[in-house]
């Protein structure tokens, strides 16, 4: 999954020298991140990463053995959340960096998040060890970043993970 901040806002701190730097606003989202394993034990937190202004992070659910019923659902009913499904998971997360961060900054009520999220569901070990190196590789890669509004060029990887086709539109800054 990808989350993006509000606005693309740079809040968790920077790329310095191909690594990222979190701020206080960046250790808060690895906290709450690492919370979320603790919080709900059929699942896996596999590799993530926390950059400028989004975040890229893969769960694993955990497989028990009961079928369809502990399968963590994609969707929700309208305005009703599905214990440990996706969406859930997801929200509760953004939720509590929201409230964190906003403690911090004295700005209750204030968005961190954009109103939703890139999810995608990794079907194979191919795809898997290929979104891993995606997330792994993403501060050195910070300047073909799609979030990044200073990109300047593609990154093949992504566009194969996320089946960017040639005929994708991609806007960069302009080079000075």
């Amino acid at each position: 999954m990808t989350i993006c901040t509000d606005g693309g806002e740079f809040l968790f701190g920077d790329v310095v020298n191909e690594e990222m730097e979190l701020n206080e606003r960046g250790i808060i989202v690895k906290r709450e991140w690492l919370k979320t394993a603790e919080l709900r034990k059929d699942i896996i937190l596999d590799e993530y990463i926390i950059m400028p202004n989004h975040f890229h992070g893969v769960i694993l659910i955990i497989d028990d053995g009961r079928g369809t019923a502990r399968r963590a659902p994609t969707v929700e009913r309208f305005s009703r959340p599905v214990a440990n499904s996706f969406p859930t998971i997801v929200r509760s997360f953004k939720s509590a960096v929201t409230n964190r961060i906003n403690q911090i900054r004295g700005t209750p009520g204030a968005s961190v998040w954009q109103r939703n999220y890139y999810e995608h569901v990794i079907r194979n070990e191919d795809k898997l060890f290929k979104i891993r190196q995606y997330i792994q590789n993403n501060p050195l890669k910070w300047h073909l970043d799609r979030e990044n509004p200073e990109r300047v060029g593609l990154d093949k990887l992504e566009g194969e993970i996320f089946n960017l086709g040639k005929n994708t539109n991609y806007f960069f800054a302009d080079k000075k």
